[in-house]
């Protein structure tokens, strides 16, 4: 009988990614406003560094389950992309984003906003694929976890109300 071969884990700090962009003039609005489509393709690009550093594979966004703005973001700001994983489940992965804006002038740095992503691994073929379980150390990961797990069982609720027909 063939031993069944488990998955190493990986640590929330093993695929953490931290990435920086100054806002330029193509990424605002004529007033120096920083566009909230620019700042959600630069916290799905750093989500996704973030997945494939943990899946170590190919990763695809499956969703965005919340993006919350919260203090604007400016033409001249650093605009810093903090990305952790939150939850692995056996092909899928949540990692949640917190985006901050820095003014390099005054070194003022506020918190601009927050995302949470759900990416799924797929393999050579293109087809979701096993990835390896996330090993919580911290008690911050534990309770990010546990959240992560709670919006999950909502977004399986409204996925299986969505397929329900209506009678």
């Amino acid at each position: 009988m063939a031993k069944k071969r488990s998955r190493p884990g990986r640590t929330v700090a093993e695929s953490e990614t931290v990435t920086q962009r100054i806002m330029m003039p193509t990424d605002a609005n004529i007033l120096g406003n920083v566009f909230g489509g620019s700042i959600l393709r630069y916290m799905d690009e750093a989500a996704a560094i973030t997945a494939f550093k943990h899946a170590r594979k190919n990763v695809v966004t499956a969703s965005i389950d919340r993006m919350d703005f919260i203090n604007p973001v400016y033409v001249g700001d650093l605009l810093v992309l903090k990305a952790k994983v939150n939850y692995v489940g056996r092909t899928s992965m949540e990692i949640g984003v917190r985006i901050e804006a820095e003014n390099l002038t005054t070194g003022e740095v506020t918190h601009s906003g927050t995302g949470i992503l759900t990416f799924v691994a797929l393999d050579d073929d293109k087809l979701p694929t096993p990835i390896a379980p996330l090993i919580l150390v911290t008690l911050e990961e534990k309770r990010r976890n546990n959240e992560a797990m709670q919006r999950r069982e909502l977004r399986r609720a409204a996925i299986e109300a969505l397929a329900t027909p209506d009678t």
